[in-house]
């Protein structure tokens, strides 16, 4: 059987990118560069497009400064660097120049778009480093902006950043200091006033997507206003509050992602939680909306129908309340909650659900055995189902309901079901597979 090789040299470039693109890992990019002359013209572009100071081998740091400041015509490739205060610091006896060479590396760097400093130096001082690369980068055409950092950066540091221009996203994290309001710096909304906070949102009107951690539930809404570009919000509910803001809700932006984060929820809560949601949707547009609790009992639903994704958590939602989410919303795509949905909701393609299952009051509790009886109940693997859980063979009845049936994901508990048709044998089969979640705190 004569071998016909993969690579081609007839293979369209076009088709090179979206191909290599793929590919995560940087030995792989490596390995492409020496393909041929083809591949190495699109891959060095996504191989130098991310550049981490983090690669350290057993017993060499190789920062990616050295590279550049040899061969400056890589640099225009570079879109996103990650520096690290403790490279720089740990460095500095062995290679003394690290951070000039590597300020003289980031100002060739002219496409840059992103950047994220990393620091865990736990003492006063760290800012120093800091200061010097913002002096760099705001040159560039920046549009993102991440740090994470022990201490506190000072104020020359906030300073610095309140000047930066053109930014689109900036996340900032600082274990220790005190808060700094977004006027003169950038923290969390927890203890500032109404009018302090509404006047600093007033100035970024671009704002498309924004988690607020602590700001007042009834400064919500008129925030909104503010901010007319704004497609995604994550924030708090800490309850009703008796200072009343009256918005205008002709002016209020038109959300498509909504996260809402609050505590456990009694039978009194929800009327002023959905009374309050209903009040940031103006009109429709909301697609995904998410609600992290412990427990909600709701008797009513007024989200506008153009939603598309509910994904609830752990909170416990009662039958008609699904029935009515699967009623009201026609383009309703996913529906994570506690209990089973009925059979409704033509276009629901993934279906996660959460049972806790009630013990037998004639079932002896794992407590109420000995030790050497708990020793001999058998090891159940996560991925095997109980005899309460739903089978392969009924997850399948689920998706195949009908043939309009768009069902393809399946999650009971820890396991997950997704069905898909494969062509085997020249003859279509639909295939459905069990997995085993991941982490289910990962929000």
């Amino acid at each position: 059987m004569k071998f016909v090789p993969f690579i081609r040299h007839d293979l369209p470039l076009d088709l090179l990118r979206p191909i290599l693109e793929h590919l995560t890992e940087r030995h792989d990019l490596s390995s492409c560069v020496l393909v041929n002359r083809n591949f190495n013209r699109v891959a060095i572009p996504l191989l130098y497009s991310v550049l981490d100071s983090r690669v350290v081998s057993k017993t060499l740091v190789y920062h990616p400064s050295t590279t550049l400041i040899k061969r400056p015509d890589l640099a225009r490739y570079v879109l996103h660097v990650t520096e690290t205060g403790a490279v720089h610091r740990g460095l500095r006896f062995r290679y003394p120049s690290i951070t000039e060479d590597t300020l003289q590396a980031l100002s060739l760097c002219t496409n840059l778009r992103s950047m994220t400093w990393i620091d865990d130096y736990p003492f006063p001082g760290s800012d120093a480093f800091f200061i010097s690369f913002i002096s760099v980068v705001r040159n560039h055409p920046l549009r993102s902006l991440t740090i994470r950092t022990h201490s506190d950066l000072g104020e020359k540091a906030w300073a610095e950043l309140t000047t930066l221009t053109g930014l689109r996203k900036i996340s900032i994290w600082c274990l220790e200091g005190p808060p700094y309001l977004l006027g003169n710096g950038w923290a969390r909304c927890a203890g500032i006033p109404n009018t302090l906070l509404l006047s600093v949102l007033s100035q970024l009107p671009l704002l498309q997507d924004i988690r607020l951690k602590g700001a007042p539930s009834n400064a919500i809404p008129t925030i909104l206003t503010f901010l007319p570009n704004l497609r995604s919000l994550d924030t708090e509910f800490s309850g009703p509050s008796n200072a009343r803001l009256t918005p205008n809700r002709d002016k209020m932006a038109t959300l498509q992602h909504l996260t809402v984060r609050t505590s456990s929820i009694d039978i009194m809560g929800p009327v002023q939680l959905w009374a309050w949601v209903t009040n940031l949707l103006p009109r429709p547009g909301l697609e995904t909306f998410k609600l992290h609790a412990f427990t909600l009992h709701m008797g009513h639903t007024r989200i506008p129908r153009a939603l598309r994704h509910f994904i609830a958590g752990d909170a416990e939602l009662i039958l008609p309340d699904i029935e009515c989410l699967c009623y009201k919303f026609p383009k309703l795509e996913t529906l994570v909650c506690l209990v089973v949905a009925p059979d409704v909701a033509a276009n629901l393609k993934t279906l996660r659900l959460q049972v806790q299952w009630i013990r037998n009051d004639a079932e002896p509790t794992p407590n109420d055995l000995t030790l050497e009886e708990q020793l001999q109940l058998p090891i159940r693997n996560d991925a095997e189902p109980t005899p309460n859980d739903l089978t392969l063979e009924e997850a399948r009845r689920w998706m195949l309901r009908d043939e309009r049936s768009l069902l393809r994901t399946i999650g009971l508990n820890s396991v997950v079901y997704t069905g898909k048709w494969i062509l085997e044998e020249q003859a279509l089969k639909f295939e459905v597979v069990a997995d085993v979640e991941g982490d289910k705190w990962n929000t």
